[in-house]
């Protein structure tokens, strides 16, 4: 299988391509910015072209319409529901639509970055505004060829229309409106007038995916392409002192080995350029196999590695110094450093009212402490990419979340412009924000500017668990003050990690009471951490959600409805000015959730469960947990969950999404960790890292939505945090016993 380019253009190229050709149209126009009439550049052969053209819309003279989508796409569906959006707007027939992945260009369109359930929330008004462009533009075509205000044309599923009876479909006007002004102010349709958004569609790329076609990373081939694998230092805090590959170089297939270093000395690296360790070796063959056997004859020599200080260039243009020390860490140790750290003051981050006189005249004080371990992502698409790097440009292709944050780094690394690197965005098979971090694309055209080939960078399962970016190690402590008559008067959270504080100050239940305090710390580590589904929310969430389970039972409170009570005041008579959280949106959840499951309904009396709802990236999700045991082992049985994410746009995905979340936050809180001894991780395949099998997940997971008009919201992050919380409360209702440490099914190795 081949996923090649034959017809690469540079960015000058793309400009000049706007283009009509064989009387189709071609809409150009900017995701962040006003659209911009197409060119007639008639030589170029757009069918060839099209695929290298990002952010246009196309619609050919038998009226077919093609959207190319900006985002990469790793699951989560932007292939379908971004084109709905245009779609929508266009007000043409789905059935004529087809959809294509863009490749990048961040000069014209910014970051095309998908993480932080930002694809639908960032997009939805740009993509609109360009399908409702495109849509007058026919208008005005139509109303100029009949000679006809333009007022008096109507259009329905890419037909248009005018009371003397004249009809045409939108391909037939496309060459005409090509040659339009595209609009600068457009009207967009009332959500109670969609008719292709908020109606479930099929994925675009479901049966490509089904029937094997490539269309990931790991498919990508071109003539002359080697395999490439590193070997890294087999433990953090350690690093290359020597090697050798005498043996290995003989081996069939085998073209070279070298070491190598991923930034130069002094090279201030960008906020996601997180990287393991900065030299290894490099094992380029002709096949994955050969690559795999030679590296096991390589014999490594490995010595402890000092500390090592970095200049992060971060957001803005902020640089911060970030230290990596030296030492070979445990599981264990670093668990005693965090408990040593926790009863140290800590950094207040917020503070209402006056907690410390609340807590010295409470009646009783309740405190509880939870503990989770590092997480790896695991992507079942093992983690690779390809690059061509030549003298004076480059072609970069693979599964990556994040290409224009790439871009810079990888300008400076190869010396090149960053108009003459090429990269292509290819489907990821999974991504969780690990793809978000670019190590692997630097690792891969490194390799390639050496060896002077096109070279396909192949991570194995071991590689990337071993020498990964994980999920931070956290800890966090609640307390809580009530009074004689166990009314709630102070509340009290400090978290730490490593390296990393969890803590969200100004989310729920801040807010909700009068005397509030948010404090936290974090460990330097060695040990490289990055964002991980939901990042920090997916352990607060359990941790505060188990802890104010445990809060209601000592008010003697149904859970649900203490909830309910706090956001009514946090929605009346909020505390505090910073609160991230919509009250009135957090109540609405919670009560389509309890109507939802027949919380509280005698029918459901004898039913093990567990409740939580949480907020994080601008949505709310609440989950009720059905627990059974089974051969002596406790089960999800089945699961209600309630949404609030705005606008649903594809109904159907949008299900699909909060389900695969809960599958993946019950298969995490029930086994998943990652610990290390000596710097090495302990845990290096699935033989021994613990995931969710099918018959462990639930018989059903009923979906519901808050219907609003409310602009889209996040939705891939948002149900997972909460799954956590309603999980540990249904293990208590189920076995009697509290869960502080996760995973809750498995005891942490004490490493």
């Amino acid at each position: 299988m081949k996923m090649e380019n034959k017809n690469a253009y540079n960015r000058r190229s793309f400009l000049k391509s706007s283009v009509i050709a064989g009387g189709g149209m071609m809409l150009s126009f900017s995701w962040f910015s006003s659209a911009k009439a197409a060119e007639k550049v008639a030589e170029l052969n757009l069918a060839e072209q099209w695929s290298e053209l990002a952010a246009y819309i196309k619609i050919t003279p038998d009226n077919v319409i093609k959207i190319l989508v900006p985002n990469p796409e790793f699951g989560q569906n932007v292939m379908t529901s971004l084109p709905m959006m245009v779609a929508e707007e266009l007000d043409c027939d789905w059935k004529n639509v087809v959809v294509e992945m863009s490749t990048h260009d961040n000069v014209k369109y910014g970051p095309q970055f998908t993480g932080g359930s930002n694809s639908i929330r960032m997009y939805w008004k740009p993509l609109r505004n360009a399908g409702a462009a495109a849509r007058q533009m026919l208008v005005e075509a139509a109303a100029q060829t009949w000679g006809v205000p333009a007022s008096e044309i109507t259009t329905k599923a890419g037909v248009l229309s005018h009371s003397s009876g004249k009809t045409a479909k939108y391909g037939e006007m496309a060459a005409k409106a090509a040659t339009i002004a595209v609009p600068k102010d457009v009207k967009l349709k009332s959500p109670k007038d969609f008719s292709i958004v908020r109606n479930s569609k099929k994925n675009t790329e479901g049966e490509k995916v089904v029937t094997g076609k490539p269309l990931f990373g790991i498919d990508y081939k071109v003539d002359g392409m080697l395999i490439a694998m590193i070997q890294h230092p087999p433990a953090f805090g350690k690093k290359l002192k020597s090697f050798d590959a005498t043996a290995a170089k003989k081996m069939s297939g085998i073209k070279d080995i070298f070491s190598f270093k991923l930034y130069d000395e002094g090279f201030e690296q960008a906020g996601f350029d997180t990287s393991t360790f900065n030299e290894m070796v490099a094992i380029v063959g002709n096949s994955t196999w050969e690559v795999m056997n030679a590296r096991k004859k390589i014999v490594f020599q490995w010595e402890n590695a000092p500390e090592v200080k970095n200049v992060i260039n971060g957001w803005g243009g902020r640089k911060t110094e970030q230290i990596s020390p030296a030492g070979l860490e445990s599981s264990k140790s670093q668990m005693v450093k965090m408990q040593e750290m926790a009863k140290k003051p800590a950094k207040e981050i917020r503070k209402d009212g006056d907690p410390e006189t609340a807590f010295k005249n409470a009646a009783t004080v309740i405190e509880r402490t939870y503990n989770a371990p590092f997480l790896a992502h695991n992507t079942m698409e093992p983690m690779n990419f390809f690059a061509h790097v030549q003298a004076d440009k480059a072609l970069v292709a693979g599964p990556l979340q994040a290409p224009g944050w790439m871009e810079p780094t990888l300008a400076k690394i190869l010396n090149l412009p960053a108009e003459k690197i090429e990269i292509q965005m290819t489907r990821m098979g999974g991504g969780f924000g690990r793809r978000a971090y670019a190590q692997y694309v630097y690792e891969a055209a490194r390799i390639s500017q050496r060896v002077k080939a096109p070279v396909k960078l192949i991570y194995s399962r071991e590689d990337d668990m071993n020498y990964g970016i994980y999920r931070p190690m956290y800890t966090a402590t609640y307390r809580a003050a009530l009074d004689a008559n166990k009314n709630l008067i102070g509340f009290h959270v400090t978290g730490g990690g490593i390296p990393e504080n969890p803590v969200h100050a100004n989310r729920f239940p801040a807010g909700a009471v009068d005397n509030y305090l948010a404090d936290g710390w974090e460990i330097p580590s060695n040990i490289t951490i990055g964002a991980f589904r939901a990042p920090r929310s997916n352990f607060n969430a359990a941790a505060e959600q188990s802890f104010l389970d445990e809060l209601a039972e000592a008010m003697g409170k149904d859970p649900i409805e203490m909830r309910l009570e706090m956001l009514k005041r946090a929605k009346e008579k909020p505390v505090g000015k910073n609160n991230e959280y919509d009250a009135a949106r957090y109540i609405g959840v919670l009560e389509l959730l309890k109507e939802k499951s027949g919380w509280g309904k005698p029918e459901n009396a004898g039913k093990k469960r567990g409740v939580a709802a949480y907020f994080c990236h601008a949505s709310y999700a609440g989950h009720v947990v059905d627990m059974v045991i089974r051969d002596g082992q406790p089960y999800v049985e089945s699961v209600t969950s309630a949404v609030d994410c705005g606008v649903v746009v594809n109904p159907d995905a949008a299900r699909n999404m909060v389900q695969g979340a809960v599958v993946d936050g019950i298969g995490n809180s029930f086994y998943g960790a990652l610990t290390h001894k000596d710097g090495a991780a302990e845990q290096s395949n699935f033989h021994n890292y613990r995931m969710i099998r099918h018959n462990e997940a639930p018989k059903k997971i009923d979906v519901h939505f808050v219907e609003n008009d409310i602009d889209p919201t996040g939705l891939g992050e948002p149900p997972f945090p909460p799954v956590f919380g309603a999980v540990a409360n249904a293990l208590f209702k189920t076995t009697g016993k509290r869960h502080y440490n996760q995973p809750f099914l498995a005891e942490q190795p004490k490493s």
